[in-house]
């Protein structure tokens, strides 16, 4: 949910000087990702992953916009919300995963977007499962899909 992630990221470094992998590429750094994902969706298990962003889009978004191709064609069903559609949506306060409507995971970032020290939070508690959830519920339907969303 937030416009700027972890800025030091040399790959984030890199595009900012111009350098553009071929998003067709599976770039090697997260080839175990996209091959996670390709085994889940290959077992029928569905991975999606819904962005809110602010428009006109940060340079890091542009980044992840660049990024996300791979993962799409690994079967993660990604979409993008313009944060002016979601201001009427209950959202929780942090990033999160969502695993099998069961269990929750925060991730936590400085103000600066670096993960924080303790970057992540495990969840199970019921009551918190379903406000992420319906908070994804919500944004689903509103959001569009990756091949679809233009920058602005």
């Amino acid at each position: 949910m937030r416009d700027g992630y972890m800025r030091s990221d040399p790959r984030f470094a890199a595009w900012q000087k111009g350098v553009r992998d071929d998003p067709a590429d599976r770039d090697p750094v997260r080839r175990p990702w996209l091959r996670l994902i390709a085994d889940l969706v290959g077992r029928g298990i569905e991975v999606r992953r819904a962005r809110i962003v602010s428009e006109p889009v940060s340079d890091y978004i542009r980044f992840e916009h660049h990024l996300t191709g791979p993962t799409v064609v690994a079967g993660e069903q990604v979409r993008w919300l313009p944060r002016r559609p979601a201001s009427g949506l209950a959202l929780p306060g942090n990033d999160f995963w969502l695993f099998d409507d069961s269990s929750v995971v925060f991730h936590h970032f400085a103000g600066d977007g670096e993960m924080a020290p303790d970057d992540e939070e495990f969840t199970d508690d019921p009551a918190t499962v379903k406000l992420c959830a319906d908070a994804f519920d919500a944004v689903w339907p509103l959001a569009v899909p990756h091949a679809d969303y233009r920058l602005s």
